[in-house]
C-alpha cells in the first residue's frame, strides 16, 4: 500500500523541450565535478550527474544498501548524505546516513524499530533550533484515512522529539514536503487523503506554516481555495527573491487542466506564475519534487509511466520559462527509472537553496 500511495495521481508522458548534453560516464567519487544527486524510486538507488551537462556519473548509493527501498527526501548534513527511506513493504520508514564523498553506509539516524519512527516519510529538512531534522510523514498507517500524518521532529543524533503541534489546523493532515522559508518558519505541503476514493480529496492542497521554536501551527499560507490551480502538492522551494515554487498535479476531472510548477508570492501566497509540464492535447508529464541549482535554474525530475519522458531531469529558466532536458528519458538511454527527490552537495539542508558557485 505504501508503494501504491507514491504513484497516486501520477501518470506521465511527453512534452517537447530542447535536448541538453546526455553523455554518460563514470568518475571517481572524489571528482571536483559539480554534482546533482537524484533518488530513483524505480530501482531504489541514489544516482549522480554532472550538473552542467547532465552526464551520468554512476550510482552513488546502490539498491539495497542498508536496506534502501524507497528513497525519498535527500539532504547533505555535516558531510553526510541523509536519505529518507520509505522502506516499502515494512510498517515503518527510516532515515539513513551515507558518507558524502564515497556513498559508504554510516548508520541509521532513525531505524524503523525506533520510537517515533515515521510510517510513510517523504520530505526532510534540517534547521533551527538545534539543527533538528523535520520529516513529513504522510500517514495512513493501517490503510485508513483516519490515521493522519505528522511532521516528525528528531534531534541531531536521531532521537525522536515529538510531532509538531497541528491541533489548531482542523482539516485532515497528510503532509508531503517541507522547507524552511526566508521568515524562519517551516513551510509544509499537504494534500487530501491519498487513499481516499472521494474525488474531491484529490483536489485538496495546503501550504501550512509552523513555528519551529514553539513547534506550533501558525496559519494556512495558501490552499486550493486561494490558489485554485494548486492540487496534491509535494516539492516546494523558495527562489532568491523570496517567492515560493511548488509542484501541482492537474485536476483529473478537468480535461483542460495540466500539471504545473506554480510560483506563489512569498509575502501573500497568491499565484504569480507557472511553468506547465505539458500542454493540453499532448501526453501528460508530472513531477514530485523540485530544486534550485546553479545560476538560479530550477531542476525538475520527471517520474511516472510514459516512456517518452519518464526519467528526465529538466533544467528551467524561471524568467523565460524555457527548459532543457539535461538527463534524457529512460527510453532514450537515460539511467533514471523513476526520479523523485534531488539534492546538490551545496544545497542548504534547511532552505534547500543552492549555496555554491
Amino acid at each position: 500500500m505504501k508503494f501504491a500511495l507514491l504513484f497516486s495521481g501520477s501518470a506521465l508522458s511527453v512534452f517537447a523541450f530542447g535536448q541538453g548534453a546526455t553523455t554518460q560516464g563514470q568518475t571517481s567519487p572524489f571528482s571536483r565535478t559539480l554534482e546533482l544527486f537524484v533518488g530513483d524510486v524505480g530501482d531504489n538507488t541514489v544516482k549522480r550527474f554532472d550538473t552542467s551537462s547532465g552526464a551520468y556519473l554512476g550510482t552513488f548509493v546502490s539498491s539495497g544498501d542498508a536496506g534502501l527501498n524507497g528513497p525519498m527526501g535527500l539532504i547533505f548534513s555535516e558531510g553526510q548524505l541523509v536519505v529518507v527511506n520509505q522502506n516499502f513493504g515494512s510498517d515503518f520508514g527510516e532515515i539513513l546516513r551515507f558518507d558524502g564523498r564515497t556513498g559508504m553506509f554510516l548508520g541509521k539516524l532513525v531505524s524503523s524499530s525506533d520510537r517515533g519512527a515515521p510510517f510513510a516519510p517523504q520530505g526532510i529538512v534540517q534547521g533551527a533550533p538545534g539543527d533538528r531534522f523535520y520529516v513529513a510523514d504522510i500517514g495512513t498507517l493501517g490503510n485508513t484515512c483516519d490515521s493522519q500524518g505528522n511532521i516528525k521532529e528528531y534531534g541531531e543524533s536521531g532521537a525522536f522529539l515529538g510531532n509538531l503541534d497541528r491541533r489548531n489546523f482542523t482539516p485532515a493532515f497528510y503532509p508531503r514536503g517541507v522547507v524552511f522559508g526566508p521568515d524562519g518558519l517551516l513551510y509544509v505541503a499537504a494534500r487530501g487523503c491519498p487513499i481516499s476514493t472521494n474525488p474531491d480529496d484529490a483536489l485538496i492542497a495546503y501550504v501550512l506554516r509552523f513555528n519551529p521554536f514553539s513547534r506550533k501551527f501558525v496559519n494556512v499560507f495558501a490552499s486550493n481555495k486561494t490558489v485554485p490551480e494548486l492540487h496534491r502538492p509535494e516539492g516546494l522551494v523558495f527562489d532568491s527573491e523570496g517567492n515560493l515554487w511548488i509542484t501541482s498535479f492537474r485536476n483529473n476531472s478537468d480535461p483542460n487542466d495540466t500539471d504545473k510548477i506554480l510560483k506563489l508570492s512569498g509575502r501573500t501566497g497568491r499565484l504569480l506564475d507557472s511553468i506547465p509540464l505539458w500542454t493540453t492535447g499532448n501526453p501528460r508529464a508530472t513531477a514530485q519534487a523540485i530544486l534550485f541549482g546553479p545560476d538560479g535554474k530550477l531542476f525538475i525530475p520527471i517520474a511516472g509511466a510514459a516512456p517518452e519522458t519518464t526519467g528526465q531531469v529538466r533544467r528551467c529558466d524561471t524568467k523565460t520559462k524555457q527548459c532543457d532536458v539535461i538527463v534524457p528519458a529512460n527510453s532514450m538511454g537515460g539511467p533514471l527509472q523513476s526520479p523523485w527527490f534531488l539534492i546538490f552537495r551545496n544545497s542548504d539542508p534547511a532552505t534547500l537553496s543552492y549555496k555554491g558557485r
